[in-house]
């Protein structure tokens, strides 16, 4: 087995979000996302048949939730979405690259 890291060959070009799975099961996925300055369109609320548990690598963010409240996350923080909570990125840095950990589980 040969070791990753979370923090090595960011993507230079970041004119998108850029999703990379990193494990991929029946139960679970645990995907890496880099941003940098992108949000959710304003229209574009996440409504996952999936729980979410998300963490910032490296980097800031904030997340909005359909109820009105919101979180701003930097590196360690992390926050679990129960399926079907609605959720947008409100922001992420425009600096920096931010790295997210995302676990998608039943």
């Amino acid at each position: 087995m040969k070791p990753a890291n979370l923090l090595g060959s960011l993507p230079a070009d970041l004119t998108h979000e850029v999703f990379q799975n990193i494990v991929r099961s029946p139960s679970v996925r645990i995907e890496r996302i880099v941003s940098r300055g992108h949000a959710s369109p304003e229209a574009g609320w996440y409504d996952q048949g999936e729980n979410e548990w998300v963490m910032v690598v490296a980097g800031r963010a904030s997340l909005e939730f359909e109820d009105g409240s919101s979180c701003e996350l930097s590196a360690g923080d992390y926050v679990d979405i129960p399926a079907h909570v609605k959720h947008r990125v409100a922001w992420t840095d425009p600096d920096i690259p931010t790295v997210w950990l995302a676990v998608f589980y039943s």
